[in-house]
């Protein structure tokens, strides 16, 4: 038996299992060990997993990293002392599982996760997804676009992920902003690449992805600028546009996430990203996805236990939006 701490008043959110009362290494492994979807009926910030990677060019095993991310949430806590927030008890998070999609096929998984997303949206929930592999970030943004218009977009990633093709193919994980941004379901004046750094195939590269209109941050750029200047021009780029905030684990360095596809050296420390995050706080979030956990080239969780802060912090943010919200509408 696992117990759900009480709500912190009558009819409010149902939070994590008390750890009082079973060990944090017990029972299933729900996102910060809060309720599933079916315990509580309605939520107002939905984690789902996408356990897909047939979009991937390199090393694959991203389609295991939702539920990696979940067994090393076991130790997050109610209270975000770096918000001063205790998300779960301002707004209901729940895990409402994964949307299984066709590994085969990926064409038709783009169209699975979009009508998933349509459905989880529709019901008033804002979306924390835990990848898979980036390709999943086109559908998401179709969706979020269908609900809110073109969207800002701020993606933390070691590539661009604007490319055109991989053999001919449309869809993958290096191409999602690319086909988000010809779709028009981008707010091209919003546009913000963190992290990016490696080689490239040319110099086009670039040159393609600024005609987009994305402005681009690298790693050194927040080494010798810092967090706080960063988060600074980001929230300016921003305003107060719906913001969705798609990112790529290996914007960290190896040494931070060792387990993913496709690791580049000079990265971010998890502390910058989630000091650029936490300063993002004000920008309106309505969804986010993390994404390219591969836990078989992870070390002693490392990568996971990153990426399950990571996902803390997004929903921490969505939660307190969500409270004022209803306090300014109250």
């Amino acid at each position: 038996m696992t117990s759900h701490n009480t709500p912190q008043h009558s009819g409010g959110p149902v939070g994590p299992v008390d750890s009082s009362r079973v060990p944090r290494y017990a029972g299933p492994a729900t996102f910060a060990r809060l309720p599933r979807l079916d315990e509580v009926g309605s939520t107002d910030v939905a984690v789902v997993g996408v356990p897909f990677d047939s979009g991937v060019s390199y090393r694959p095993g991203a389609r295991f990293g939702g539920n990696a991310i979940r067994e090393a949430s076991r130790l997050l806590r109610p209270y975000n002392p770096a918000q001063d927030a205790s998300p779960f008890a301002l707004a209901q998070v729940a895990d409402a599982g994964d949307i299984a999609v066709n590994p085969f096929n990926i064409n038709e998984a783009v169209e699975t996760v979009q009508a998933a997303a349509d459905d989880i949206l529709d019901s008033g929930a804002r979306m924390m997804t835990l990848g898979g592999d980036h390709t999943i970030a086109l559908p998401l943004l179709r969706s979020v676009a269908r609900k809110h218009g073109p969207v800002a977009l701020l993606h933390f990633d070691a590539h661009l992920d604007t490319w055109d093709t991989y053999f001919g193919a449309e869809y993958t994980h290096g191409t999602p902003f690319r086909r988000a941004v010809e779709e028009g379901i981008l707010d091209t004046s919003a546009l913000s690449h963190v992290g990016i750094r490696g080689p490239l195939y040319g110099r086009k590269d670039l040159d393609d992805d600024e005609k987009m209109g994305f402005g681009i941050v690298t790693s050194a750029d927040v080494m010798r600028r810092g967090v706080d200047e960063v988060a600074q021009q980001l929230r300016e780029r921003i305003g107060d546009r719906p913001l969705y905030i798609s990112i790529d684990i290996d914007v960290l360095d190896p040494a931070h996430a060792p387990g993913t596809g496709t690791p580049e050296a000079g990265g971010l420390t998890s502390r910058e990203l989630l000091e650029i995050l936490r300063g993002l706080a004000d920008c309106h979030l309505v969804s986010a996805d993390l994404v390219e956990v591969s836990p078989a080239y992870d070390h002693a969780e490392m990568t996971s236990v990153a990426a399950s802060h990571t996902a803390y912090e997004l929903t921490t943010i969505m939660s307190r939006q969500i409270a004022a919200g209803r306090a300014g509408g109250a």
